[in-house]
């Protein structure tokens, strides 16, 4: 089985090497957030809502499927419903949650309309081979024209990003257009992501060219994971992340002190068979 990498596990290691190792190989466990959770409810939402006849997908529609989705989550993860009440956090009644998740599904309805919209996937697995790695993710939804052009969107609840930080969430996008294109050898014709606290769109057209340094990137940065797994070198990288890392009390950066590498530390971070791990069920974007 060959070695993958997801978009996450890429972005972990490009923020902070250790991050990567504590998710991947020490596999610590991390305590969901509100704004995580409500991300994840949302996405929820707008998957489910594409089950109804164009005519039926109106915001009330939209809003009256949030707590089955809320409690369909409960119900598989018991431990979210103290992010309502827990004392850590805003107090909320259940109905202010609701109006919160609401709140973002209304500006999603003010970007797009779904009656006009009919995916030809949604929550789209996608895998595909750059070499011997192997790449993978999971696209919030996949429109097709009925010319055979294909948008890859993927919603996203927080803040569009500055500037400075586009360049990441581009990468992300890009990486699911090079695995779109190796697996149907289509090149996709939009990629785009919906900021729904913001109400902001970010898109590219990408070209070949885009998606082909995609690929050496990708490769460049699998090659730098196998040297931190090799040597042992998971070193942390301080930055504006760390303000909601759950890791900071055994992270060296903040004196802490991490966990002894287990002894299959090198198998784990490179060896999907042996690293078990998922990637998040939590949207933590």
């Amino acid at each position: 089985m060959a070695p993958a990498l997801s978009p996450s596990r890429a972005a972990d290691f490009m923020q902070c090497p250790l991050l990567y190792r504590f998710r991947v190989i020490d596999r610590l466990p991390e305590v969901p957030s509100a704004p995580a959770a409500r991300g994840t409810l949302v996405h929820a939402v707008l998957e489910r809502i594409f089950d109804l006849p164009a005519e039926e997908r109106t915001l009330e529609a939209a809003t009256d499927l949030v707590p089955g989705e809320w409690a369909r989550m409960i119900e598989e993860e018991p431990e979210l419903a103290a992010l309502i009440t827990a004392e850590a956090v805003q107090p909320r009644t259940p109905e202010q949650w609701y109006a919160e998740a609401a709140g973002l599904i209304d500006r999603w309805f003010g970007l797009e309309d779904p009656t006009l919209l009919e995916p030809a996937e949604r929550e789209l697995y996608l895998e595909a081979q750059v070499g011997e790695l192997t790449i993978r993710g999971i696209v919030d939804r996949l429109d097709e024209a009925p010319d055979g052009r294909l948008r890859v969107v993927d919603y996203k609840t927080g803040r569009a990003p500055s500037e400075t930080f586009e360049g990441r969430a581009l990468f992300q996008l890009k990486f699911y257009g090079l695995a779109l294109w190796r697996l149907r050898g289509v090149l996709p014709s939009r990629l785009q992501l919906v900021y729904l606290r913001d109400g902001q769109v970010l898109w590219i057209d990408p070209t070949e060219h885009e998606l082909l340094a995609t690929e050496r990137k990708i490769v460049a940065l699998w090659k730098a994971i196998e040297l931190a797994a090799t040597t042992g070198d998971w070193r942390p990288s301080r930055g504006y992340a760390c303000s909601w890392c759950s890791f900071k009390d055994v992270c060296p950066a903040w004196g802490g002190t991490p966990p002894p590498l287990p002894p299959d530390a090198t198998e784990r971070a490179l060896d999907p068979r042996r690293a078990s791990y998922t990637d998040p069920v939590i949207d933590a974007d």
